[in-house]
């Protein structure tokens, strides 16, 4: 088992939200991008809580190495080719 999140999308999912809590994959292998769907179950990854508190669009981090956990910080930007 990696100890490194797979790769979904070299990029943000840019998402317009409503109010509420959601729970970003942090695995990279959830077939309900950039949201959990269970397919961590079994690796040492956990879902991240994140709140929306009021309507607005999200960048949620697609390659999953974002510093700022659900948020994309750019990190895309330096991904090896084999990430």
């Amino acid at each position: 088992m990696s100890d490194k999140p797979e790769v979904p999308q070299k990029g943000p999912y840019i998402l317009e939200m409503e109010p509420g809590k959601y729970y970003w994959c942090a695995c990279g292998r959830s077939n309900n991008q950039p949201f959990c769907d269970g397919s961590h179950q079994g690796t040492e990854f956990t879902p991240v809580e994140f709140e929306v508190t009021v309507k607005k669009k999200v960048g949620w981090c697609g390659c999953k190495h974002s510093k700022r956990g659900p948020i994309c910080d750019g990190t895309h930007n330096n991904l090896l080719q084999d990430n």
